[in-house]
């Protein structure tokens, strides 16, 4: 094992945690500086281009050339300006993140999936380069402060509950296996985590909105439009869901390799399907039903609150075959 790779793996997680705290402030004081429900310059122009698509007119207007300019009304400088820097340290954190995997696999030698400490840090990245991809086509800046608590959370009890030294792994995990099924678990797991926080804030504000209380002054008034909110959530899940199904099929496959079976109700194996049952059923009444708005975004919560029961309830508490995650 490479010492020096594993030492500098671990101050890298250690920066990236302190960037995710400081991006998770920044976006809240963004936020909080933003006057009603002001759509981004991203925002508007997405809502002009589907006004003229339907030939009619958009309440949204095209920004002003000024920055910070929207609607005719000026946000704060220093909203944002907060805004810009959480962008920024959200970049350089998901950069030390990155850093901080890539010299983990490279001190021991093999993929840095082996065991919770490593699983969450690599959900965290991928988790915060989804949402830098989002941000990027939607503009909807006021989503960060939802993405990146959980980040921060999850980052925060990885350095300072699941964190393991770097070592090898158990023979289970010695395997091609673990490249495809870890790896797209990690990646489908973290989209969702995405999809599910736009759900949240979804039904957060269409609840104000029903009790009136979108007076656009308010903190929830603050947020992107239930449309983006919507159109996140269900774009999001519709890339996740695939990579989640083919996740669930190569475990089966590894099972069947490394413990004769391709099914055995495993506790985690009975988490990820029932993921997969809720996510199904989701994306089945999306486009067969026609459901919309709150009760779709309901399902997609639910499907979120059973990946994060599958990755931290279950390794942590349940013992079963998948126990080799450093906690049981």
């Amino acid at each position: 094992m490479n010492q020096t790779l594993s030492t500098v793996s671990d101050l890298a997680f250690e920066a990236a945690l302190a960037g995710y705290i400081m991006a998770f402030v920044c976006y809240a004081v963004e936020l909080a500086s933003r006057r009603g429900s002001d759509a981004t310059p991203a925002e508007a122009a997405s809502a002009a281009r589907r006004a003229a698509r339907r030939g009619g007119t958009d309440t949204l207007t095209r920004p002003d050339t000024a920055i910070g300019h929207v609607q005719g009304r000026s946000r704060p400088a220093w909203g944002e300006r907060f805004g810009r820097a959480a962008v920024l340290v959200t970049v350089i954190a998901a950069a030390a993140n990155v850093l901080s995997i890539v010299t983990r696999g490279l001190s021991v030698g093999r993929l840095p999936l082996g065991n919770m400490y490593e699983f969450t840090s690599a959900i965290c990245a991928v988790a915060v380069l989804v949402w830098l991809v989002v941000l990027a086509r939607t503009g909807a800046r006021g989503l960060g402060v939802v993405v990146m608590l959980p980040v921060t959370i999850l980052a925060g009890v990885a350095f300072s509950t699941l964190y393991v030294p770097a070592a090898p792994v158990v023979p289970a995990l010695n395997s091609y296996w673990k490249w495809i099924h870890v790896s797209t678990v990690a990646i489908s797991s973290s989209v969702l985590m995405v999809s599910g926080a736009a759900s949240v804030l979804y039904l957060v504000r269409r609840r104000a909105e029903s009790r009136g209380e979108n007076t656009g002054g308010g903190l929830v008034d603050r947020l992107p439009s239930l449309a983006t909110l919507d159109r996140i959530a269900y774009r999001t899940a519709i890339v996740a869901f695939p990579l989640f199904t083919f996740a669930v099929i190569a475990g089966a496959l590894w099972a069947e390799v490394a413990w004769g079976r391709y099914w055995g109700w495993d506790p985690k194996e009975t988490g990820a399907f029932i993921t997969w049952v809720v996510y199904a059923s989701y994306l089945h009444a999306r486009s067969t039903a026609g459901w919309r708005g709150a009760r779709s975004a309901w399902i997609s919560v639910i499907g979120f609150a059973t990946i994060i029961f599958n990755l931290f309830f279950i390794n942590m508490v349940i013992s079963g075959l998948h126990s080799y995650a450093g906690l049981n």
